[in-house]
């Protein structure tokens, strides 16, 4: 395996969990990942650490970091900055293992623009809730507008997953969805441009990741998928996306 593996998809679509279960599953796979860790303006979530998930620090540090060349800032959905520095790439790149990065899909792009990676590759995959046949079936049906309906599957995945960590919901909670929502069509569009596509319908709102110690449902074929990809194979249950496929 070489070269950054980058791994994308909606906010709640299953990244988290999916992680989780490679380290509890396939504990020498997940040991080789060396994360690449991103700034990130929002509060930490329940259970998270600081330096971990995210270097958690506040919008106007992470804003200043756009006077330097060798940070990229993005605004991954309204009002949530995040920031990756060239010099934690190169230092992921230098280290034994595989540079693992979980990001928003415009990152990969920026570091391909500004040849950061001197030749080194991207490995991207793109966690999906839904399947390319599922797609073309549902542009199909002239009752559904794509987009309307990618944004109630996510609504209802952050939701569960919101009350699962919080219980009752404030409308601060509510807000925080509806951002995360709003994104989540067009990073969709996006997957086209990765290598792999792995379809999960088991969200972070699913318990199909543990509940029973063992993956189940798509929760496992996506587990296998990602170990595929660090293995350096084709992932037994990834897709292509034709760019035509999401207009």
């Amino acid at each position: 395996m070489k070269g950054i593996v980058l791994l994308s998809g909606p906010s709640c679509v299953g990244k988290g969990p999916l992680l989780a279960a490679t380290e509890r599953m396939f504990p020498a796979a997940a040991e080789k990942l060396r994360k690449i860790v991103l700034y990130n303006d929002r509060p930490p979530r329940p259970g998270e650490v600081d330096g971990v998930e995210y270097h958690f620090r506040p919008r106007e540090e992470i804003l200043a970091f756009r006077e330097r060349g060798d940070v990229i800032v993005l605004e991954v959905r309204p009002g949530n900055f995040q920031a990756l520095a060239r010099e934690d790439i190169e230092a992921a790149l230098h280290k034994p293992g595989i540079p693992f990065l979980e990001a928003f899909y415009r990152f990969g792009d920026e570091m391909r623009e500004r040849e950061w990676l001197k030749g080194g590759d991207i490995v991207s995959v793109f966690l999906s809730p839904l399947t390319k046949e599922e797609i073309l079936f549902l542009k199909g049906q002239p009752r559904v507008r794509l987009e309307e309906f990618v944004s109630e599957l996510m609504r209802r995945k952050l939701l569960k997953r919101t009350q699962r960590q919080k219980g009752s919901l404030s409308r601060q909670d509510l807000g925080d969805i509806e951002i995360r929502v709003s994104t989540a069509y067009e990073e969709l569009r996006a997957a086209c441009r990765y290598d792999h596509v792995i379809p999960n319908h088991d969200g972070e709102d699913s318990e199909n990741w543990g509940q029973f110690y063992y993956p189940l449902g798509d929760a496992r074929r996506a587990l296998l998928s990602f170990v595929d990809v660090l293995e350096g194979k084709q992932p037994r249950f990834g897709e292509k996306w034709p760019g035509e496929l999401i207009s």
